[in-house]
């Protein structure tokens, strides 16, 4: 299958962390090809801090994934955030804008990003607020396939809850391939199954991330711990199915000195340069 529309980066990406901030202006890697910030973090921040991230931002390719959006609350949408939000990606040229497909606020803000119930009602709900903050924004934004640990109110399993959404909206798809493996042990599915019936002409972008295994039928996604095998397997066969897209390394907690998460970088660039080459010779020989 592939893409109807142009990708907004390209290549292999890394999370932009204040912790590397001082260790990236030192020496730019010239194997990462983008970077993702939360906007949430960077939002009207000043100071010498400030003045670094939009430096780095004017000479480096930037895509935004949010926290805050909530786009499956009940409660309105922040639109007085909205208007912050586009005024950032302005600032900064942000590429891209993406969000969970969950929800962290019902009068107050949670902390954490709760499931949407798997629904027809909330196919509606969602998608309308999706296409209120299009709007809003005046561009595509991307929904991620999150990682979940209960199931309130099921009608339709996850996938087709995903695709009903992006298609009522007509928005894109963040992929995350960590997620899908986590959510297939905790949910007990075939997550290739899943992977396969997944909307690749809609890809953005996508997320590759390590987990930590709780228990032997219990994954918590942490982003905090080093890609597993069976996620970078997960990442080949999207290459395969989809073509290959742009993948981001995700890293929040434990994050270990540069050097090392480069190692990482260099396999989604390797996996990426070997499915492309042999896409090439596939259309070579079609």
């Amino acid at each position: 299958m592939s893409k109807t529309t142009e990708y907004p980066v390209h290549g292999a990406g890394l999370g932009y962390r204040r912790t590397l901030m001082d260790s990236l202006a030192g020496h730019r890697p010239s194997q990462i090809d983008f970077y993702e910030v939360a906007p949430e973090n960077w939002i009207n921040l000043g100071g010498a801090t400030g003045r670094k991230f939009r430096a780095f931002s004017e000479q480096h390719d930037f895509v935004a994934h949010g926290l805050s959006l909530s786009i499956g609350s009940p409660e309105p949408l922040d639109f007085n955030f909205l208007k912050q939000l586009k005024k950032f990606l302005e600032t900064h040229q942000i590429r891209y804008y993406s969000e969970h497909l969950s929800y962290c606020s019902d009068d107050g803000h949670l902390y954490d990003l709760m499931p949407i119930p798997f629904t027809e009602e909330a196919v509606q709900h969602v998608a309308a607020r999706i296409r209120q903050v299009q709007e809003v924004l005046e561009q595509r934004i991307a929904m991620e396939n999150v990682s979940y640990y209960a199931r309130p109110s099921r009608e339709m399993e996850e996938i087709d809850f995903l695709n009903a959404v992006i298609e009522e909206a007509d928005c894109d798809l963040h992929l995350d391939v960590n997620n899908i493996y986590v959510n297939s042990i905790n949910h007990q599915y075939d997550p290739y199954e899943f992977l396969s019936k997944m909307p690749g002409e809609r890809i953005a972008y996508c997320h590759v991330a390590g987990h930590f295994e709780e228990a032997e039928d219990l994954r918590v996604d942490t982003h905090g711990a080093d890609v597993i095998d069976p996620v970078w397997k997960l990442l080949e066969a999207a290459y395969q199915q989809f073509g290959v897209f742009p993948t981001l390394l995700e890293r929040d907690f434990n994050i270990p000195p540069l050097p090392e998460l480069l190692k990482e970088v260099d396999t989604i660039a390797r996996l990426q340069a070997q499915y492309s080459a042999l896409q090439d010779k596939q259309s070579v020989h079609a």
